[in-house]
């Protein structure tokens, strides 16, 4: 009992010490109001430290006297709240203009499986900012020379001919074709000799529908597959689709080095046509990803170009007698041109030509700085500098006796 008297009566002394220091400091009170504040609520503080809840509830702070004791409370016990800064948002970078094309825009017909139906769609982002090309994909994904019973090309390609009038076909097929063929005489297995005569055959009179018409033709060759069978066959149809093309007057666009690594294996990611590391390739191994898409039209898009002609490049300028830069010749050439004096020639008023100068000649050793970079040999360093590597030489004893 008597242990608990005196802690309550150090408790009293403590509180009563830290009132007295709480009214010292307050005669002590900065002019400056917002330091008048803060001081004060550092002297409650200790207060409320010493004395507890009853104090704090009996003794409100100034801008909360006059509200209820409940509003109080919850006043004092709600959280402080943490400033929220906006998130910034990234810029919305602001959408391409479309490019509308012309009426008389020359169309490129693009037709084949579905490797075709891929190098539509890069072909189209390729000529997107050209306004006299249209891209036309007429692709089947399943389809190839083989199966003309599935889908038969040789009788579907005269009618989108007859239909788009294309200023140009581009072929790409034959990733399908690796399979048994069905021919008048029978049955033929894929790699034998006489499903290479046939496959030849329709290879050719499918080329020669489109040459016969006098439309450009590009047949465009496979790339590798991650299976090695498959990279085997498509290195020997290709060398097939070449052979045909020359002789009927077509051209074969080689893209096998787009999707190989130096050493000529397959690769799934690559250089795109920006020259970064992208993933040409799909997990199958097959099917190209959009970049592999846009780097397969690369190979294609430079020698389109070239047989549509300035149409097909919408930044090159056609110049004609209408739209001729303007030649003029000054009206009084004579003002312009000032003749040079053959004894005068820097028109400085000397008397004397370059030859007389009593300049002596160039020296013709070379300098320090042209052995140095040309041959590689330095001065040698003064005597007795930190450099000077030299060996002193040893005096003779007939020297050191004259001295």
């Amino acid at each position: 009992m008597t242990r608990q008297i005196d802690r309550t009566r150090w408790i009293r002394g403590l509180a009563l010490a830290a009132a007295t220091l709480s009214l010292c400091l307050g005669s002590m009170l900065p002019a400056d109001y917002a330091e008048a504040q803060e001081l004060r609520y550092q002297r409650r503080s200790i207060l409320d430290f010493f004395l507890g809840r009853r104090y704090i509830d009996e003794n409100p702070q100034p801008e909360m006297r006059g509200q209820p004791r409940r509003q109080q409370q919850q006043r004092r016990r709600a959280p402080a709240q943490k400033a929220v800064t906006p998130m910034r948002t990234a810029p919305v970078a602001p959408a391409e203009p479309v490019v509308q094309k012309l009426d008389n825009a020359q169309k490129i017909l693009i037709v084949g499986d579905f490797l075709a139906g891929g190098l539509g769609d890069g072909l189209t982002a390729a000529f997107e900012t050209s306004p006299g090309v249209v891209v036309e994909a007429r692709s089947n994904v399943s389809s190839g020379l083989v199966r003309d019973d599935y889908y038969n090309w040789p009788g579907e390609l005269p009618k989108m001919i007859d239909e788009l009038k294309p200023a140009m076909v581009v072929v790409m097929i034959g990733a399908n074709d690796r399979q048994q063929m069905v021919t008048d005489a029978g049955k033929e297995k894929f790699r034998t000799d006489g499903w290479f005569t046939e496959y030849q055959r329709r290879v050719l009179a499918f080329g020669k529908e489109i040459t016969s018409r006098k439309i450009p033709l590009l047949w465009v060759g496979l790339p590798a597959f991650e299976s090695d069978s498959m990279t085997a066959d498509a290195v020997q149809m290709n060398q097939l689709y070449r052979n045909q093309m020359e002789s009927i007057g077509g051209e074969f666009v080689d893209i096998w080095d787009g999707f190989v690594d130096e050493n000529g294996k397959f690769i799934v990611t690559g250089s795109d046509v920006n020259g970064q590391q992208v993933r040409l390739r799909t997990t199958d191994g097959i099917n190209l990803t959009q970049a592999g898409r846009r780097k397969l039209a690369f190979y294609v898009e430079k020698p389109a170009r070239r047989l549509l002609g300035t149409q097909a490049s919408p930044d090159l300028v056609r110049l004609d007698p209408g739209n001729l830069p303007a030649l003029t010749l000054p009206t009084n050439p004579v003002e312009h041109t000032q003749p040079i004096s053959l004894s005068d020639p820097n028109l400085d008023g000397g008397a004397e030509l370059l030859g007389a100068s009593k300049t002596p000649p160039a020296t013709l050793t070379k300098s320090p700085r042209d052995l140095l970079v040309e041959q590689g040999e330095m001065a040698p360093a003064p005597a007795g500098r930190i450099d000077d590597y030299r060996m002193p030489t040893l005096k003779t004893t007939a020297e050191v006796s004259v001295k």
